[in-house]
């Protein structure tokens, strides 16, 4: 059977005042989530501690992330694997146009 093809870029508005998570797949063992980041970061003090791994790739856009007290510049194409167990936060997305993520997320924890 052939599933329905959809494109990644679909349905991305200029702007908007929140963050936009949608999560394009979902399997037992990992979730593939599009972000969408409009000038958006972690609040001051805000740590992501996972338990789970999560591969990172910026499809559009900049950013800069703090992994661990490591700032690292994100531009288009980039990716990163972000451990479990490894802080890290978002302290920069691009202000001029949408920052798009894709997020696989590892052996995440089911939601019950």
């Amino acid at each position: 059977m052939i599933g329905t093809t959809t494109n990644l870029f679909a349905g991305i508005p200029k702007y908007s005042n929140d963050e936009l998570f949608t999560t394009l797949l979902q399997h037992p063992q990992c979730r593939i989530e599009r972000i969408v980041s409009y000038g958006q970061c972690s609040p001051e003090g805000f740590w992501y501690d996972q338990t789970w791994d999560e591969w990172i790739l910026l499809i559009q856009g900049s950013a800069e992330l703090d992994v661990e007290g490591q700032l690292l510049p994100l531009c288009t194409g980039d990716h990163l694997l972000i451990a479990a167990g490894q802080k890290h936060r978002v302290t920069r997305t691009d202000l001029n146009q949408p920052t798009v993520w894709l997020a696989i997320h590892f052996n995440e924890p089911t939601k019950s």
